[in-house]
């Protein structure tokens, strides 16, 4: 059975993946709960989505203030239950060294990828569960599968919510709720731009923001995109550690 969503939450909605979704997911009879860290850019998005017909309430708001994350959501819950919350935002701040001189940034890479994703989860998830329907999306990596040798707070912060997700997912089935867990490789966004190592099967986020929305209504467990890297990835992943590790240079 297709899905479809009337009631959409988006977190880091101003750029990227969650501006595309947005966009897209964007008509009459949409309510949309748009929310990210920079105030200009999701005001644009959000103007955009109207334009193209949908109910919007848009708030600058960072992921790791609980108080404030849940206090918005269950407003905006209360007037359009949420069928579709997408956790989508995050950040990729590691240095070349992965920050081991600098654990300040491993440490804020965790709030806003891992605590993050539980800070908007957790105000809906219990309405979602009582009211028996709709889908939890989150946003993890192909970096979650392997380690990387740079990134390394990303990838295992990605690592940690993608086993997460797909554990809830056994659990919130009971209740008529989907779970999935979306992996993209490379997608064009202001995360990428500064990456400072080959970015193979890069693609656009109007690309990626159409797997996510075919998989989501297919309620499908794990989207993960493009093959060529999802291929590369999972062949470096089924390697023995020790052999993986001389791949990677280790």
């Amino acid at each position: 059975m297709t899905k479809s969503f009337a009631s959409i939450v988006i977190t880091g909605a101003s750029s990227g993946i969650g501006e595309a979704l947005a966009l897209d997911y964007a008509q009459p009879g949409i309510a949309l709960a748009l929310s990210g860290r920079d105030a200009e850019r999701l005001k644009a998005v959000a103007e955009a989505c109207r334009a193209r017909g949908a109910t919007v309430d848009d708030t600058a708001i960072d992921v790791t203030d609980r108080a404030a994350l849940a206090a918005w959501l269950a407003r905006f819950d209360d007037v359009h239950p949420v069928d579709l919350l997408i956790a989508n935002a995050g950040i990729s701040i590691d240095k070349e060294n992965s920050s081991l001189d600098d654990f300040s940034r491993v440490r804020q890479t965790m709030a806003v990828n891992v605590d993050g994703v539980f800070n908007t989860v957790e105000p809906l998830v219990g309405r979602m569960m009582h009211r028996r329907r709709g889908q939890i999306a989150v946003v993890s990596s192909l970096a979650s599968f392997i380690g990387l040798p740079y990134s390394a707070s990303y990838n295992a912060s990605k690592a940690a919510v993608r086993v997460w997700g797909e554990s809830i997912r056994y659990v919130l089935k009971k209740h008529g709720i989907g779970v999935s867990v979306i992996c993209p490789g490379f997608v064009v966004s202001r995360m990428t731009a500064s990456a400072p190592f080959p970015m193979p099967f890069l693609m656009t986020s109007a690309q990626a923001s159409a797997i996510i929305r075919r998989g989501l209504a297919r309620d499908r467990p794990r989207i993960a995109f493009p093959i060529g890297t999802k291929a590369a990835v999972w062949f470096g992943a089924a390697l023995p550690g020790r052999w993986a590790a001389k791949l990677l240079g280790a």
